[in-house]
């Protein structure tokens, strides 16, 4: 697109009425938002991905709770080590307590289990914000698109009935300033609907490896419960 072309669809953007202006200020404004969410959210999940790679790559070499805990506490970013911390609490307060005790091993498994759920969903709500925002631009951004469109256009005509000559011409600026909502509306859906897309495909594979991660957990407890 070349500067004509910009300098004709800012002139066509400046040029609409009051309301199909309002339109494509919200339009604006929603892209902004979901850019500034994509971004972040991007940099957050690449992250996660980095960080639960160096969180793995500890807890599966050591396995020793104690030494995993103080490994990964530089990688906060990673959703399992936060399961794991939540978990580990759990698990420690417990060996506390029952210390020289008889324990019971399936209640104790269950409260751990709680506390690791309670941390999954905890960061899946981390994961997850923002996301539908992103769903709803792409879904109703076309449509207000769309009404400033309809509201230009027949503002356009309205305006045709008082002119002298009733061509083509004199109805078409209205006309192109309208269409230019619905353009808008497309940009900001299209970046967003892609968006969002990828984050909630991401953000499912890194809850089905949270899932995977709490039982793997879950059994290793078992053992320190059992000794």
């Amino acid at each position: 697109m070349d500067l004509e072309t910009n300098n004709s669809v800012l002139s066509m953007m400046l040029g609409s009425g009051p309301v199909v202006r309002a339109v494509l200020l919200l339009l604006i404004a929603l892209s902004l938002a979901s850019w500034t969410i994509t971004i972040a959210k991007f940099l957050q999940l690449r992250r996660a991905r980095s960080h639960t790679d160096e969180f793995s790559a500890i807890f599966w070499e050591t396995r020793d709770f104690a030494r995993v805990d103080d490994s990964s506490t530089r990688l906060a970013g990673s959703p399992l080590a936060r399961l794991f911390h939540g978990g580990y609490r759990e698990l420690a307060h417990i060996l506390q307590e029952s210390r020289g005790a008889r324990r019971d091993v399936t209640g104790d498994l269950e409260t751990i289990e709680r506390a690791v759920r309670r941390a999954e969903l905890a960061e899946a709500a981390k994961l997850e914000k923002g996301i539908t925002f992103l769903a709803t631009v792409a879904s109703a951004a076309p449509f207000i698109g769309l009404f400033g469109t309809v509201w230009g256009i027949m503002t356009a005509f309205h305006g045709l009935s008082f002119a002298k000559n009733s061509t083509i011409q004199a109805v078409a600026p209205g006309i192109s300033e309208a269409l230019v909502a619905t353009a808008i509306g497309l940009a900001a859906a299209i970046p967003a609907a892609v968006a969002y897309n990828y984050f909630a495909m991401s953000v499912r594979r890194i809850r089905e490896g949270m899932d995977k991660f709490a039982r793997d957990f879950l059994n290793v407890s078992r053992r320190y419960l059992s000794t």
